[in-house]
């Protein structure tokens, strides 16, 4: 897939704020930190597009870019991190009202460091998506800070360690924002989605 295009469109504070159409969605989160906004900029080759910071918790609402004037890039809220317990709360209402009531949503992209073992929170955040249906990738970042076997065997067991309840396991992609390792991989499953989604509609 080539990224033509790529616009920011909306900050919403809820989903029933979100756009009003029918265009693919895919929303990407994962725990503060993890270089999520990073990632969106690389894919699209857009640096600034989605806002990076080092200081974690930036972002507070659900952020909505338009590619090539097809489908949308969703950027959540990061779990796991505020500044206070009030604010916590409401971006765990925010993201799962998104996750769970956004039809157009097509996949979720769970972002996970490479450098570390499975934490809780991603497990049960990964488990609770299973329990709802929700369809969703896992997404290794920060490859590069790791020799390629190295990523590799680190992902395999994150995911591996799935297996004591999961019969079947989600997809995964390894990354890097730094040197654009698995974009074309992760577009072109973006893309193969895309195509799925207009072969239904001509049905």
């Amino acid at each position: 897939m080539i990224i033509n295009k790529s616009e920011f469109v909306i900050s919403a504070p809820s989903v029933e704020r979100c756009p009003d159409d029918n265009k693919p969605e895919y929303a990407f989160i994962g725990r503060s930190n993890v270089g999520k906004s990073s990632l969106i900029n690389m894919l699209c080759q857009h640096k600034g597009l989605a806002k990076t910071s080092a200081t974690p918790g930036k972002t507070l609402l659900i952020n909505h870019f338009l590619i090539n004037d097809e489908w949308y890039i969703v950027d959540l809220p990061g779990y796991g991190y505020a500044r206070s317990k009030t604010t916590q709360s409401k971006l765990q209402i925010m993201n799962t009202g998104y996750i769970l009531k956004r039809q157009q949503l097509c996949c979720l992209f769970v972002l996970i460091d490479i450098r570390h073992e499975q934490k809780d929170i991603d497990r049960r955040f990964v488990d609770w998506l299973g329990e709802n249906g929700i369809p969703f990738a896992i997404v290794f970042t920060k490859a590069d800070k790791l020799t390629q076997s190295r990523a590799f065997s680190n992902a395999t067991k994150w995911m591996n360690t799935l297996k004591d309840t999961w019969e079947n396991l989600p997809p995964f992609f390894i990354t890097s924002a730094a040197n654009r390792k698995g974009r074309e991989e992760l577009l072109n499953y973006i893309e193969e989605i895309n195509n799925n989604v207009k072969e239904q509609e001509q049905e």
